[in-house]
């Protein structure tokens, strides 16, 4: 395989960059359509980016967006490691261009098990954030979050990005996992843990994201794929 560096456009949640790449960067982005995606890349030496374009600012800027990064090294599910998380950031807004997190799992053979769960419980989610990931104001969530994943791009089996996790927990009246997934266009749908494929560097689904998370008309819960009643109020679903 040629490890010619080759300029390429790797699109993020907020924006894109250019940057020389090769070949096994490449097959990273490459999640099977036309475009690059920086997240599954992880981070790349700032050198290699020649510009990059905020959403927000709906500008292109020379040079590279300040890369801030951390290396937890943090057990986040059975057999699944968080090794690295970090943003891509705009120097000029502070918006977040793209994110990534680089996981490893211990024992390749196996697959990933559950996730390990932290005791906080109806915490308030973070002011949003100033690109498409979170839209919604701040509000007190009834999940129980867990201390991974959150960030990540969601993609279906046709390697379509749908969003990405807002957060991972068990609903109250519930013993299944959940997430709770920011889609493209701001709103949040719930997907159970048996609709998801693999976790790893991105959140792959089983298969295409249904049209059925429903909101509920009556205390605005969004509910999980094939819910006739609201899993919050109880109330029927149209």
């Amino acid at each position: 395989m040629s490890s010619e560096l080759r300029l390429k456009k790797l699109r993020g949640s907020g924006g894109f960059i250019m940057a020389t790449v090769n070949d096994d960067q490449q097959r990273k982005g490459n999640l099977g359509g036309p475009d690059l995606f920086l997240a599954p890349i992880g981070r790349l030496d700032s050198e290699k980016i020649s510009k990059y374009y905020c959403n927000t600012c709906e500008k292109e800027h020379e040079g590279s967006p300040k890369i801030e990064f951390e290396n937890p090294n943090e057990t986040v599910a059975e057999n699944l490691v968080l090794l690295e998380k970090g943003q891509y950031i705009c120097t000029t807004c502070g918006s977040i261009i793209a994110e990534y997190r680089n996981f490893s799992k211990p024992d390749e053979a196996a697959s990933v098990g559950a996730a390990i769960p932290v005791t906080n419980t109806n915490i308030v989610t973070p002011p949003p954030a100033q690109n498409f990931e979170s839209q919604n104001q701040p509000k007190t969530s009834n999940v129980k979050t867990f201390s991974s994943i959150t960030g990540l791009g969601v993609y279906d089996t046709e390697a379509r990005r749908i969003g990405v996790v807002k957060e991972m927990g068990i609903q109250p009246d519930q013993s299944s996992i959940v997430l709770v997934v920011t889609k493209n266009d701001g709103t949040d749908v719930t997907i159970k843990w048996d609709e998801i494929r693999k976790i790893g560097e991105i959140v792959l689904l089983g298969g295409p994201l249904g049209e059925n998370n429903l909101k509920c008309t009556k205390c605005s819960y969004t509910n999980s794929q094939g819910s006739k009643f609201c899993e919050s109020c109880g109330n029927k679903l149209k």
